[in-house]
C-alpha cells in the first residue's frame, strides 16, 4: 500500500474533519483532537460524504457546502412517533431536547430525540440530527492507504 494513493472504495484512510450547520454551529469536528480512520465503505461516513472524498490523496483538503438531500437526507415526518409514558421505566424523567437510546426489535440501538411531553406521552424525532440541514463539510487528509490486490495464482 502506499501513502500517495486516491481515495476509492476500500482505501484505508485517516482525516480530521468537520461539519457545520447552515448558521456555523460546528456539530462535528475532529480539528484539534486525534484524526479519525476508516475505511472507505465501511458505513463510518454517510455515503455522500464518502463520496466528496473520491480522488482526493494526503495533503488534499476538501471544502463542500451540501443541501440536505446530499447530506444526511430531509425531515421524514413519518420518523416522529408519539409513545405512551408506560412505555418507559418508572424512574426516566424525560425532557425536551434530551436523546435517548431506543432498543429495535432486532436488538440494535436507534436514537431518539425528545421532542415534546405532554398529558402521559412523549413525542420521539427518529431523524438523524443532521435531517434537513444544509452543511458545510471539511475534510483535511492525513493518510491514504489503498489495498493491494495479488495476482490470480499462476501469472
Amino acid at each position: 500500500m502506499s501513502a500517495n494513493d486516491l481515495i476509492l472504495p476500500g482505501a484505508q484512510v485517516k482525516l480530521h474533519l468537520s461539519i457545520a450547520l447552515e448558521d456555523g454551529t460546528e456539530a462535528l469536528s475532529t480539528f484539534g483532537e486525534e484524526p479519525i480512520s476508516l475505511t472507505i465503505g465501511d458505513g463510518t461516513l454517510q455515503a455522500s460524504l464518502e463520496l466528496a472524498l473520491y480522488g482526493l490523496k494526503a495533503g488534499d483538503t476538501q471544502t463542500l457546502n451540501l443541501l440536505p438531500e446530499q447530506a444526511y437526507g430531509t425531515r421524514d415526518l413519518a420518523l416522529i412517533r408519539y409513545m405512551p409514558m408506560t412505555d418507559f421505566d418508572g424512574t426516566f424523567t424525560p425532557q425536551s431536547g434530551q436523546v435517548v437510546a431506543f432498543s429495535l426489535a432486532n436488538g440494535e440501538e436507534a436514537p431518539g430525540i425528545i421532542l415534546q411531553v405532554d398529558e402521559g406521552r412523549i413525542e420521539v424525532d427518529f431523524n438523524h440530527p443532521l435531517a434537513g440541514h444544509q452543511i458545510t463539510f471539511r475534510a483535511d487528509i492525513l493518510e491514504v492507504m489503498v489495498p493491494t490486490t495479488d495476482p490470480p495464482a499462476g501469472t
